[in-house]
């Protein structure tokens, strides 16, 4: 029950990103593991419906979530959706199984008053590590990539004469999103400093203390340490993306113009974020039209 062709697959045809590789491989494992342990299951073909249903029950004893439990499940059917198109196996036992019930979920994100009060309140001071603390927040707030494609941008990927950055989001896919004559400044500011600072710095756009290629756990100690002195709620790079989409979208930004600028592969993704703006305008009604404040008769 060798895994390695499927992995291949979703790694060079499918693109997957090394995240997502990581978990298929990490869910295959661990199901492979258990068929064996339990049912002494040598040949995957003897995997059924049922095998099946019992690993999602062991899942539930050891206290997975329902999201946890669906994301490996879908792990499963792409993996025996492989197999069948490599003709080992005939039937996906994983087809029928229906996915578990998930409670509706409603992105975080800061208030635009919060927003506002960082940038009020923020002093970019001419040192290299103010600047790019700086630039980490305000290109993940106003452009909505994700911190991976932060982490990737190169300096040959921003284009001055249009104030443009090209980004390299999943699969490979890539998108150009504009920037503000404001941010322009702060990133040719930036830039300078950054060749002034180290001799042979990474070519990438974002770098380390020392130069070198940021990473995720980097980014990540920047954005909660930058905006905990606005907000005591969530704070990540992929907040701010959904910051983002949220306040454009209160701002009356087209929805599919929100879709192409987050990369997302279909508006579906994107509608997500229009519940918040929804309860926003509850709100805004709630407090502003006469029929909504009358109390109820008795």
């Amino acid at each position: 029950m060798n895994i390695n062709n499927f992995i291949q697959y979703i790694s060079l045809e499918k693109q997957y990103s090394g995240h997502t590789v990581k978990a298929y491989t990490n869910d295959l494992t661990a199901f492979l593991y258990y068929i064996k342990s339990t049912f002494e299951i040598s040949e995957i073909v003897e995997v059924n419906r049922d095998v099946v249903r019992s690993w999602i029950v062991r899942l539930i004893e050891e206290g997975n979530s329902n999201i946890t439990i669906n994301r490996k499940l879908s792990t499963l059917k792409s993996y025996f959706n492989f197999l069948i198109k490599s003709g080992l196996i005939k039937v996906n036992p994983v087809k029928n199984i229906v996915s578990l019930k998930t409670p509706s979920y409603l992105p975080h994100f800061i208030t635009r008053e919060r927003m506002s009060l960082y940038y009020q309140t923020r002093e970019v001071e001419e040192d290299f590590v103010s600047i790019r603390n700086f630039l980490i927040i305000d290109l993940l707030y106003t452009t909505g990539i994700r911190e991976t494609e932060l982490i990737n941008l190169t300096e040959n990927d921003i284009n001055f004469n249009q104030n443009t950055i090209k980004v390299t989001g999943k699969r490979n896919k890539q998108r150009i999103i504009p920037f503000s004559e404001n941010e322009k400044d702060y990133i040719i500011r930036y830039m300078k400093i950054k060749k002034d600072t180290f001799k042979e710095a990474s070519p990438y756009f974002i770098v380390t203390n020392k130069g070198t290629h940021a990473y995720p756990k980097f980014i990540y100690r920047i954005v909660s340490s930058e905006l905990s002195s606005v907000t005591e709620s969530k704070k990540s790079p992929h907040i701010l993306r959904h910051t983002f989409a949220t306040h454009m979208l209160n701002e009356g930004a087209d929805l599919n113009s929100i879709k192409e600028i987050l990369g997302h592969a279909n508006l579906s993704a994107t509608q997500v974020y229009t519940h918040n703006t929804i309860e926003q305008l509850k709100s805004i009604y709630n407090h502003a039209h006469p029929r909504a404040q009358l109390k109820k008769e008795v």
